[in-house]
């Protein structure tokens, strides 16, 4: 097992490593901007290393910075998180190269699932369902409106490379056909450097199902069940689930096993989520995280599984020591995100957090970084907080969440729990009658509580 793992990352996902680690009595080598010098994960580390200014790209993003603080600090392995560096191939490559462990897949599986055309084609390969759409990239105008027509209108053109939405149009008829490819392509360019798009069915009303993955080195892999995160804005998640309140569980067990057969014959090591379009009783395969995902914690609540320290013992090379029979799904798990940010305008909210006081009891989670006094810094995602809850059923979760809610206060800058209050009231959602475009139809009426 690593003696001192370097957290390549910041905020309550540092904080969250950190955790697991001195679980494990592992020590801790934190990183942190100048914006981030009094963080709690910086606080806690065994050690910490300014590697760099407030701008992500001068510090966060900082290879050269982040392995000489490996290096000095004479760490074994490095955590990226999720965000920043978790999911570049690159970076991975680099930190093998000098000798240390990196706590993900290997370079080759993160490049390919990064890729989300080869991500398609290899998982079609591999037998999983995926949404119907072009084979490759699309090069050719003359070509896209012949596979536009054989996919049949709405269709949606997305980057290769892409993410959180960028580089993805709906195109509702042919005439608008051009300009959205192109359209995209530059959205593409200038967020990913690869202007690549390919096409595929646009569904009008799925829910948004991801399989979380467990895979050693010893070519055990098993699943640990949906989660359902269908309640987005802008693409961005806002509320995640799990189990799903629409799926059966003949259909959690096909797609589960689907999903983890063919992790196994791609080798995948480490965590990793497949996730899938749901409607009209069908998934399609959309893309693969190759990383630790935010709402990881519902599927623990559930599980009773520590997915970072899972993520580190296969680093290690050690094996599962678990087969899917011994894994057993125990209540419902909800988790809200808590950004910095104002529920109305949903415009950032920095500042001085004057009060802080997190909600507790039975089978309530609070993942945050926050405490009285700290100041929230401007350059980051505004993400405080995961507020997550259990209950026996789905009802009982909704009633522990809508009292944790309550309890639940952050002073001196604006918050979206608001927005939780009042989302989890409304009668969609209490009977999980959402899909994944309901919450931006919701968002047009909503007002904060006073």
């Amino acid at each position: 097992m690593f003696e001192k793992v370097l957290i390549a990352n910041r905020g309550e996902i540092a904080l969250r490593i950190h955790r697991a680690c001195r679980e494990m009595g592992i020590r801790t080598v934190a990183v942190h901007s100048t914006a981030d010098s009094d963080a709690m994960h910086v606080r806690l580390a065994d050690e910490a290393v300014c590697i760099g200014p407030p701008p992500a790209k001068d510090s966060y993003l900082n290879i050269p910075a982040i392995l000489a603080a490996a290096e000095v600090t004479d760490a074994d392995a490095i955590h990226p998180g999720y965000g920043f560096l978790s999911e570049n191939a690159r970076f991975a490559e680099i930190v093998e190269e000098h000798g240390l462990v990196f706590i993900g897949p290997t370079p080759e599986h993160i490049r390919m699932m990064g890729d989300k055309i080869a991500a398609k084609e290899t998982m079609k390969r591999l037998g999983v369902p995926v949404v119907p759409g072009s084979e490759g990239g699309i090069t050719d105008m003359d070509e896209a409106r012949a596979l536009a027509g054989d996919i049949g209108f709405p269709v949606l053109v997305k980057a290769a490379a892409g993410g959180g939405g960028r580089g993805m149009k709906v195109v509702r008829e042919e005439s608008e056909l051009e300009d959205a490819i192109r359209a995209a392509r530059t959205e593409a360019r200038a967020a990913f450097g690869d202007d690549a798009v390919y096409l595929e069915k646009f569904l009008d009303h799925p829910r948004h199902i991801e399989i979380q993955i467990l895979a050693d080195t010893h070519g055990n892999v098993i699943h640990l069940g949906e989660r359902d995160c269908s309640l987005q804005r802008r693409h961005q998640k806002v509320l995640e689930e799990a189990p799903s309140p629409v799926i059966s569980a003949p259909e959690r067990s096909e797609i589960a096993e689907r999903t983890a057969t063919a992790v196994r014959k791609m080798g995948y090591r480490g965590a990793g989520t497949v996730e899938f379009l749901y409607q009209d009783g069908r998934f399609y395969f959309i893309e693969m995280n190759t990383r630790l995902q935010v709402e990881h914690p519902v599927t623990e609540m559930i599980t009773g599984i520590d997915l970072v320290r899972q993520q580190i013992r296969i680093a290690a090379g050690e094996p599962l020591g678990r087969t899917q029979e011994d894994i057993h799904f125990s209540g419902h798990a909800i988790e809200c995100r808590i950004n910095a940010e104002d529920p109305l305008t949903f415009a950032p909210s920095p500042g001085l957090v004057s009060d802080y006081h997190p909600p507790g009891g039975l089978d309530v989670r609070v993942d945050s970084a926050l405490y009285a006094g700290y100041r929230i810094p401007p350059y980051y995602d505004s993400l405080v907080a995961k507020l997550v809850v259990r209950g026996e059923t789905r009802e009982d979760c909704l009633r522990r969440l809508r009292r944790s809610l309550e309890e639940f206060v952050i002073g001196g800058v604006k918050t979206t729990i608001p927005l939780h209050r009042r989302l989890i009231e409304e009668d969609d959602f209490r009977e999980g009658r959402y899909d994944i475009h309901w919450l931006e139809r919701w968002l047009d009426g909503f007002a904060p509580e006073d």
